[in-house]
């Protein structure tokens, strides 16, 4: 049987997939097995909702909140705020859970369900597991008093995560000109206000969520947009979040793109300047480009590599006291501020190094020297059949035609319905000529 949950959650299409009953149960059930491992013991559990900026996060939210209170649990409910501002209320406000409802970068009719647990972290794959076997279970309901209640935050909750975000920044950005592309998602206030506060000079783009336009042709996985609008601004650097705010990538004052990879390089070698960098340690998965580990190595930095997926290098983080970890897509982990990749945060780190050093970013982010990368994303197959022998040895042909100067990964999207190949190389004609035959290797070898 397939497991309900992947790497980021419950996800899917939403009122097909992802329906206000489900929301109901996995809340009911959560509930269950937090107090049955004793997260509630000894007091009345209590409860942060919060969702992006999507029409369905509207009906899902109400059957996430009815579930809980149902269950005996206090609810605040926050309404349209970015996945890392849960996780942080969630912490700091010593509730017993945080439930996010967002697709992330996934398209609009998508959406998801996320639980964090005390302290704003991803719950256990353990845990994820009982919830999911605990649906639909009978059980004594609360009556009277001891169902839970319903407070809808009026906006607190973002008023405090903007102080958190500004509190972490000890450069002022005054004078730095900033274009912001929010995605139309749940970042769309809070995320220039976190800026503005910080000093910077802002241009919003993409910040007027409608329920439908979240991640349309813009944010981080459309910065064409932001591109334009830093040329045209005059602005020192962009930065785009995606739906739920905990990604950013960004844009150089000519218009060019800094990814993930050149990011984490800006901010560890900052981090090691000023000796925060625990173990001069960078985590970074699997799909950071080479250019990275080689850059880092020559600044006396150590890389560790995890599989992909922002949990994993939380993992990685936690069990080695890591201070900085992240994606190439821009999900960006830094452990001294946040539980979980913040691209609000990521931004104004981000502007602070380029305010502090008096530096471009341009030039910042030139120690990065990328390899020539190719990413395809092959769907219509089918994920779970990529250890196929025939497949495996093209792989393997491939790795042999690129040698010491390039490598391949191929593996299954953890929340979209895709195989992913991925080659670096000596040359992009290289680099695209491999991933191309590769894919057609996939689509031959897994079509559904």
């Amino acid at each position: 049987m397939t497991r309900l949950f992947g790497t980021d959650g419950v996800r899917g299409l939403a009122n097909r997939d992802v329906t206000a009953e489900l929301a109901l149960d996995l809340s009911v059930a959560a509930a269950h097995v937090l107090g049955s491992t004793g997260a509630f013991a000894g007091h009345r559990p209590r409860a942060v909702v919060g969702r992006d900026s999507r029409a369905s996060g509207e009906f899902l939210s109400a059957a996430v909140c009815a579930g809980l209170a149902s269950a005996g649990v206090d609810v605040d409910d926050v309404g349209v705020l970015p996945t890392p501002a849960v996780a942080h209320l969630t912490a700091a406000l010593g509730v017993d859970l945080g439930v996010v409802l967002s697709a992330s970068h996934n398209p609009m009719p998508d959406n998801g369900i996320k639980f964090l647990a005390r302290g704003g972290r991803k719950l256990d794959d353990e845990l994820e597991a009982a919830i999911e076997a605990r649906m639909g279970e009978a059980w004594q309901r609360p009556t009277g008093a001891g169902v839970g209640r319903i407070r809808t935050d009026g906006g607190r909750g973002g008023e405090r995560y903007v102080e958190h975000l500004v509190g972490t920044v000890g450069t002022d950005l005054t004078g730095l000109r900033l274009a912001v592309d929010c995605a139309n998602g749940a970042a769309s206030v809070v995320g220039p206000e976190a800026l503005r506060a910080a000093g910077a000079d802002v241009v919003v783009i993409n910040a007027s969520p409608d329920g439908r336009n979240i991640n349309e042709k813009c944010g981080s996985t459309h910065p064409e947009q932001l591109q334009a609008a830093v040329v045209a601004s005059g602005a020192d650097l962009g930065v785009a979040f995606d739906g739920d705010a905990d990604r950013c990538l960004a844009v150089d004052r000519d218009g060019r793109l800094v990814d993930g990879d050149q990011i984490m390089g800006v901010l560890a070698l900052a981090m090691r300047e000023r000796g925060s960098l625990v173990d001069d340690v960078l985590v970074t998965t699997v799909m950071s480009n080479l250019g990275l580990r080689l850059a880092m190595a020559e600044h006396g930095v150590r890389t560790v590599e995890t599989a992909v997926g922002d949990r994993y290098v939380l993992e990685a983080m936690r069990e080695g006291g890591y201070a900085l970890g992240g994606e190439q897509s821009g999900h960006i982990i830094m452990a001294e501020h946040a539980t979980t990749g913040d691209g609000v945060l990521t931004a104004l780190q981000l502007a602070a190094r380029v305010a502090a050093t008096g530096t471009p970013l341009d030039v910042l982010a030139g120690v990065v020297r990328r390899l020539p990368q190719t990413l395809v994303n092959v769907s219509g197959v089918d994920r779970a059949r990529t250890a196929d022998g025939a497949l495996l040895d093209a792989v393997r042909a491939a790795e042999d035609r690129l040698g010491a100067t390039g490598r391949v990964l191929l593996r299954p999207s953890g929340t979209e319905p895709l195989v992913r190949v991925m080659v670096e190389a000596a040359t992009q004609d290289e680099a695209d000529d491999v991933a191309r035959a590769l894919a057609d290797v996939v689509r031959e070898r897994l079509a559904l």
